[in-house]
């Protein structure tokens, strides 16, 4: 069977960088920098991208590159009793594009209302009640069990959403992922950044930015920052569940692994400033508008996106449909290029584990996940499912996958070292024993801490944690615990199976040496 390679190493970049950049970096980045010190952030932030992000971004390409396969794949050549790892990221991965979908068509409807601001004075009434349909007219709102009303233009949305994410997978790696994502990235880049131009101009901004930027010390000592800064770096990144270790697989043997981790890391780090400029020029603004104080005008995540951001357009004083319009449709096309990644997963595997062609794959898996997607979020009750799901999975599914994956690779297997050999022998910037370090060490001990505290969190009530949450447990420890139970049982199910011959178009023309299906027997 022979797969794919990247057209160029540019479009493996672009789509990495498109994977990585989502609607996090936008309205999760600013805010956490924010609480957790200002411009002081910043300094924790990029140790814990130098010690953390841009050391597993390697891991993750290396081991793609090297087994030449989609998550299980990856892992099974690597040790056989590792492929449960590999069905844990799909897993991880299925979870997270039923709902990521969701908010991309909530993206996408917003765009088209921002250009006559049809969400009105009342931007939180106007998502709750009448887009949603979450709040009842009696002011109750649903279960998470209860579907409640329908919302059919959101389904109509979602349909097109889903249908597009279907057909650029479909057309292949290189004809569709590749190209799509060189449409993508530099079309969300010139959009974002012309909305950022505009925020700045606007009266308050200069202060918004100092407060986003003034650095406060005196939060460098406490470990909660720090913790929040390798939060944030490895959440932002798309690593730990399968991403790019599927778009790796896809790169030729030549490739520089080392500069493509830098790469996509800065690039990431760096989007995520830019919105935090843009997003605290506007946090000025209205600060200004409404003589509060700025700290009472920060908020992440959807209440920032949905609810805050509509209610800035409308008191902007020209062009506001514009700028609506480039916030929703930068929100839009950030997470298309993300869910397509999140897609690839499920579908590279299928594809790859079972010698099923793309097309069949793409079909089967995508058309399966986008009716769930449909079904679950067009309802009522969307907003509290995607809450829990979105925590759980992310705090008890990615953060506890990845670390589970770095012991796997560095310490199980032992096979750091050919992994480093393999990365220096084609990267210009060779990496070292402090590699080792960061990944093998501070890495699974930083992501250990955060994994323990998100438990003592969710069982004694933090504030940190939301009560929805915490009513809805059953639900999300169901979903985190049902990921690895699916990859434990496949792993199983799959454990006499042996992997197909998966010769890439490089090897076929004969410019490298065939992998085939060769496993680790260990």
């Amino acid at each position: 069977m022979i797969r794919e390679n990247w057209g160029t190493r540019v479009g493996f970049i672009l789509a990495a960088i498109g994977s990585a950049v989502g609607l996090g970096n936008i309205w999760r980045f600013p805010g956490v920098a924010y609480e957790n010190g200002g411009g002081a952030f910043l300094l924790p932030y990029l140790v814990a991208l130098l010690t953390a992000g841009i050391p597993l971004l390697i891991m993750e390409f290396t081991l793609g590159r090297r087994y030449k396969g989609s998550a299980p794949v990856a892992f099974r050549r690597l040790n056989k009793n590792a492929e449960f790892i590999g069905w844990w990221q799909v897993a991880i991965s299925v979870i997270i594009a039923v709902y990521y979908a969701a908010v991309i068509g909530w993206a996408a409807w917003f765009t088209f209302y921002a250009i006559g601001q049809t969400w009105g004075g009342d931007p939180e009434s106007f998502l709750l009640s009448d887009f949603l349909g979450y709040v009842q007219g009696d002011g109750s709102v649903p279960g998470i069990g209860e579907f409640g009303d329908w919302q059919l233009g959101l389904t109509a949305v979602m349909i097109g959403v889903w249908a597009l994410a279907l057909l650029i997978i479909a057309g292949g790696v290189r004809k569709g992922i590749e190209v799509a994502n060189k449409i993508f990235i530099p079309l969300l880049v010139l959009m974002f950044g012309v909305l950022v131009v505009q925020a700045m101009t606007l009266d308050g901004a200069i202060d918004g930015l100092g407060a986003f930027f003034t650095p406060q010390w005196d939060t460098i000592g406490n470990a909660q920052v720090w913790v929040a800064a390798y939060g944030q770096i490895f959440f932002s990144l798309s690593i730990g569940f399968g991403i790019m270790v599927t778009y790796a697989s896809y790169l030729k043997r030549k490739s520089d692994i080392t500069t493509s981790a830098v790469t996509v890391g800065l690039s990431n780090s760096s989007f995520e400033l830019l919105a935090g400029i843009g997003v605290f020029s506007v946090v000025g603004y209205m600060a200004l508008q409404s003589g509060t104080p700025i700290d009472e005008q920060v908020s992440t995540g959807v209440g920032l996106a949905f609810i805050a951001f509509p209610a800035i357009i409308n008191t902007l004083p020209y062009a506001a449909g514009l700028f609506g319009v480039l916030f929703f449709a930068s929100l839009t096309i950030a997470g298309m290029s993300s869910l397509i990644s999140i897609v690839q997963v499920p579908v590279a595997a299928v594809e790859d584990r079972f010698g099923i062609g793309r097309g069949v794959a793409t079909a089967f898996i995508g058309g399966g996940l986008a009716v769930v997607s449909i079904g679950l979020f067009s309802s009522a009750n969307g907003l509290i499912v995607l809450d829990v799901s979105d925590f759980f999975i992310n705090q008890f599914g990615i953060a506890v996958a990845a670390p589970v994956s770095i012991v796997a690779v560095v310490w199980l297997a032992w096979k750091w070292k050919e992994l480093r050999q393999d990365a220096n022998r084609t990267s210009i910037y060779k990496i070292g024993p402090i590699w080792l370090i960061c990944l093998g060490l501070i890495t699974p001990l930083i992501l250990g801490y955060m994994m323990v505290q998100n438990i003592v969190d969710v069982f004694t009530g933090s504030e940190e944690v939301a009560a929805d949450y915490l009513d809805n447990q059953t639900y999300g420890w169901s979903v985190a615990g049902g990921a690895l139970a699916f990859g434990v049982v496949m792993a199983l199910l799959l454990r006499r199976k042996s992997v197909p011959d998966l010769v890439d178009e490089e090897e076929a023309e004969g410019e490298a040496t065939p992998t085939g299906g060769k496993e680790e027997s260990r």
